[in-house]
């Protein structure tokens, strides 16, 4: 039998693909032979049937657990965040007699508390994602300004928790990946996952800020 994917084939986009993340939430869902499966556990022997029924419980406590760990993950980069928008503030009010930074960024971010929900934090990334655009574009274009100790300061330490936001929303995405392979992974988890209404979680969106930028010539 031919290989089902073949690397060597002349079927390729030249031109590239540009991945977007689907922000659609799947409801987890049985059929039928779901239900008629968990019957039969029960005929002619209830041993079977009990021991379905502790697994239940057990998936039932994992899915429990992973949902306190989404939440100490997305709890880190809330931390990380908090951090970034005191920087960027800070920053920016050492930049304000150079520079006319949109205030609206600043009232968005204003808006910004721990323990957002997961598209309220995508939108908080966007808005810093913007607001260090603009402070790095003002920090290039006014040379006297890189002699001044406390804004080269704020500049290095907001790249830095940049990169600790990026390392925290892995951590975040590895465990939302769980998640969403758990709640299809039939029977038990998945027969518990429908009768709970669990549904499929989004993992992070990058910003379309960060996303232009990537595509930027830096050398």
């Amino acid at each position: 039998m031919a290989n089902t994917l073949d690397e060597l084939s002349t079927e390729t986009l030249e031109q590239g693909l540009d991945t977007k993340v689907i922000a659609k939430k799947i409801p987890v869902t049985v059929g039928v032979g779901s239900k008629i499966f968990e019957v039969l556990l029960w005929v002619p022997l209830v041993i079977p049937g009990v021991v379905f029924l502790f697994k239940k419980i057990k998936a039932k406590n994992h899915f429990q657990q992973l949902e306190q760990k989404i939440q100490h993950n997305a709890s880190q980069i809330d931390n990380y965040l908090e951090q970034r928008v005191i920087v960027l503030q800070n920053c920016a009010k050492l930049l304000d007699k150079a520079i006319d930074l949109d205030k609206s960024t600043f009232e968005n971010v204003a808006k910004y508390r721990s323990g957002a929900t997961d598209e309220a934090r995508n939108e908080v990334v966007k808005d810093l994602d913007a607001l260090s655009k603009k402070v790095n574009i003002a920090f290039e274009n006014y040379p006297d300004l890189k002699a001044h100790d406390q804004i080269e300061d704020a500049m290095k330490q907001n790249m830095y928790l940049q990169r600790e936001i990026t390392a925290a929303r892995e951590l975040y995405n590895d465990t939302i990946n769980a998640w969403n392979r758990d709640v299809f992974s039939w029977p038990t988890k998945q027969i518990v996952a429908a009768k709970n209404g669990y549904t499929t979680r989004i993992p992070f969106i990058a910003s379309s800020e960060i996303k232009e930028k990537a595509k930027d010539v830096f050398f």
